[in-house]
């Protein structure tokens, strides 16, 4: 069986002040002839474990300057 699209979610979350945060993003990614799967499995996953980090980050800087 050939794989020609790969899936990746990542979730994260925090406790800041009084409250719970939760941040989630998934992406799915089509694999063109010649990709090295694991090679674009890694790349995905830092992508969206990314976005999530940079998610807690943005509430975390907003939620501190108040």
């Amino acid at each position: 069986m050939k794989i020609t699209t790969i899936s990746f979610h990542s979730r994260a979350s925090i406790h800041i002040k009084e409250s719970y945060y939760t941040f989630e993003y998934g992406e799915d990614r089509q694999l063109d002839e010649g990709d090295d799967r694991d090679i674009e499995i890694a790349k995905l996953t830092e992508d969206c474990n990314k976005v999530v980090d940079d998610q807690i980050s943005e509430i975390y800087n907003f939620l501190h300057k108040k």
